[in-house]
């Protein structure tokens, strides 16, 4: 029973034909986690600027 799991586990770790299409896999999905992490708080911070200068804004009417 012992060597049933052992061989097909052998024979994954000598062949390495699908590795690198793996790797560009995890790096792509790594990039995108921290991409939209970065971007939602980058959006947060822009909100709470533009709020605040909006706040700071004349409240003038009419233009003439």
């Amino acid at each position: 029973m012992k060597d049933f799991l052992k061989k097909p586990f052998a024979r994954f770790g000598r062949d390495e034909s699908g590795v690198t299409l793996v790797e560009y896999g995890i790096a792509i999905a790594l990039a995108i986690t921290v991409g939209t992490v970065a971007l939602t708080g980058l959006a947060t911070n822009i909100s709470g600027s533009m709020g605040a200068a909006g706040a700071q804004m004349p409240q003038g009417g009419g233009g003439g």
